[in-house]
């Protein structure tokens, strides 16, 4: 249903079953989704491609351009995808010339007052809590949680399955299946938590709990410590994403910068 109240521009592509509430703003180059709920007061602007079975609550904005002076208004999208939701008033601004799009994949969360800049791509099942911040490119992998009133750097990876404390400053990249606190930012063990919920077993827990003890508590530079994992572990799913991600890492990766015997107590 499409209130009688909503501006919907005529070019908007509006899917089966969506409901666009009094006062919201729809605007040309917009496409929609089937079964997606638009709220009072929200605004979508041109260049914006939200899935299917999303809900935008109200104040949130999706698609303005970019706070970046070297944009020149280039054609760049926002892309939503499905089942996501946008809650009130958080913030995604569309890409620049450099990646040409910001994404938000499937079924995330999005909590109030989030800002997600230009060219941040985030995966599935990410979850930003309430007022976090991203800066221009960063990367956001699946299943990666991020506490709220926490902001990352441009520029910064944060690896899947992680856990980030709240009113974190995220300068580094987070690897993947971390838990990361504390200022400055460091390891303070594996989120076997969010693990154990999405099935890894025992074992794998174990495989990257022992790759972070070498990489992270034993006293080795990164380089040494990644030709102990590549030499001592067998090849494994698990074992390539970490080393690959310490690999492409640009501005290197957080450290364990407070030694802590609880960082090492986790049972399994």
């Amino acid at each position: 249903m499409i209130s009688n109240l909503a501006y919907v521009h005529p070019d908007a592509v509006i899917g089966a079953n969506v409901t666009i509430d009094p006062f919201a703003m729809i605007h040309n180059d917009v496409v929609i989704g089937d079964g997606t709920h638009i709220m009072s007061n929200a605004t979508i602007f041109p260049c914006s491609r939200i899935g299917s079975d999303c809900q935008i609550f109200p104040g949130a904005v999706i698609g303005a351009v970019p706070q970046d002076l070297k944009f020149k208004g280039e054609y760049t999208l926002a892309e939503i995808g499905n089942h996501t939701i946008i809650r009130e008033c958080a913030t995604v601004h569309r890409g620049t010339a450099e990646k040409n799009t910001t994404k938000v994949g499937e079924h995330c969360l999005i909590m109030a007052y989030a800002h997600i800049a230009h060219d941040c791509i985030l995966g599935n099942h990410v979850i930003l809590a309430n007022s976090v911040q991203l800066a221009g490119h960063v990367i956001v992998d699946d299943f990666a949680i991020i506490g709220g009133m926490s902001a990352a750097h441009q520029f910064t990876h944060i690896g899947a399955h992680t856990y980030i404390a709240g009113m974190s400053a995220i300068r580094k990249d987070v690897p993947p299946f971390v838990k990361a606190a504390r200022e400055p930012l460091s390891y303070v063990g594996i989120n076997n938590v969010g693990l154990a919920r999405r099935g890894f077993t025992k074992e794998q827990q174990e495989e990257i709990f022992d790759i972070y003890h070498i990489l992270f508590v034993e006293k080795h530079n990164v380089t040494k410590a990644m030709e102990i994992i590549q030499k001592n572990f067998k090849d494994s799913p698990i074992k390539e994403e970490i080393l690959a991600f310490i690999k492409k890492s640009e501005i290197g990766i957080i450290k364990r910068m407070l030694k802590n015997p609880s960082d090492e107590n986790i049972a399994f």
